[in-house]
C-alpha cells in the first residue's frame, strides 16, 4: 500500500521510511490477525496468497492515485486554455512535468488528504480488512475489478467538471479578441490578448478554489466508500 498511495509514494519519501512504517504496521496488526491459513510459504499457493495480498495494498493506493490525477488532469485542462501549458513543474507525486496550476492544485489537494486524515483512515480500513477479508487464496473479486474500471471514468469526468467554470470563462474571452482581431485586424491582439488572459486565468483559479475543494473532497469520500466496498468492510 505505501508504494502507490499517495503522499507516502513520492520520491521525496525515501524507501527506508515506507519499510519501517510498514515493519511497524505489521508488528501492530499481527497479534490481531485471525488464524492464518495451513499454507506452506515457499509453495504455489503461499506464492498466490501473497500475490493477491500485495494487489489488495496495491489497489487501495491506485484509487487514490486516479483521485490525484483528476486534479492534475483539471490542472492541465485549466493551464493549456490560459496559455502557461509551457510552465511546467516536476510533480513530486509522480516525478512527472507538469503545469504549475495542476502543481497548485496537487499541494492544495495534498494538504485537503492530511487534514482529513486520509492516511490514517486508510490504514485503519486495510487494518480491518483483515477480518472482513482474511488472508487466504480469496483476494478482490472480478466484479471489484470491473468497479474499478469503471470508477477510473471519474479521473475524465470529475477533471472536467473541476476544469469547465474556468475554461468556459476563458473560452468567451478568447471569442471575443477573435471578433476584435476580426474586425480591426491592424490591431496587435497577440500581445494584449495574453496578459489579459493569464490574468483572468489566475482570477478565475483563485476565486473557484473553494469549489474545486469541495468537489476534491467528494471525490476522495466516493473513492473511501468503493475502497470499502472492495475489501468488504
Amino acid at each position: 500500500m505505501f508504494i502507490a498511495v499517495p503522499l507516502f509514494s513520492i520520491q521525496a519519501v525515501p524507501a527506508r521510511v515506507r519499510l519501517i512504517l510498514s515493519v511497524v504496521i505489521t508488528l501492530v496488526v499481527m497479534p490481531l490477525l485471525p488464524p492464518l491459513p495451513a499454507v506452506e510459504m515457499f509453495s504455489a499457493p503461499g506464492l498466490m496468497v501473497a500475490i493477491s495480498q500485495i494487489m489488495i495494498g496495491l489497489t487501495t493506493g491506485f484509487i487514490l492515485q486516479l483521485v490525484f490525477a483528476t486534479v492534475v488532469f483539471a490542472g492541465q485542462a485549466i493551464a493549456l486554455s490560459m496559455g502557461l501549458g509551457f510552465s511546467t513543474m516536476v510533480d513530486p507525486q509522480n516525478g512527472q512535468q507538469v503545469p504549475v496550476i495542476s502543481q497548485i492544485y496537487t499541494i492544495t489537494a495534498t494538504l485537503i488528504f492530511i487534514s482529513l486524515d486520509g492516511h490514517l483512515l486508510l490504514i485503519q480500513m486495510l487494518l480491518d480488512s483483515f477480518k472482513s477479508l482474511p488472508i487466504g487464496m480469496e483476494g478482490i473479486a472480478k466484479a471489484g475489478i470491473w468497479d474499478i474500471i469503471e470508477w477510473s471514468g471519474r479521473v475524465f469526468a470529475g477533471g472536467l467538471l473541476l476544469a469547465m467554470p474556468i475554461v468556459a470563462g476563458l473560452l468567451l474571452v478568447n471569442i471575443i479578441f477573435g471578433v476584435a482581431a476580426r474586425a480591426a485586424p491592424q490591431l496587435q491582439i497577440f500581445s494584449v490578448g495574453f496578459p489579459v488572459t493569464l490574468m483572468l486565468g489566475l482570477l478565475l483559479v483563485w476565486k473557484t478554489l473553494p469549489d474545486m475543494l469541495d468537489q476534491f473532497s467528494g471525490l476522495l469520500t466516493d473513492s473511501y466508500d468503493l475502497i470499502g466496498q472492495l475489501l468488504r468492510l
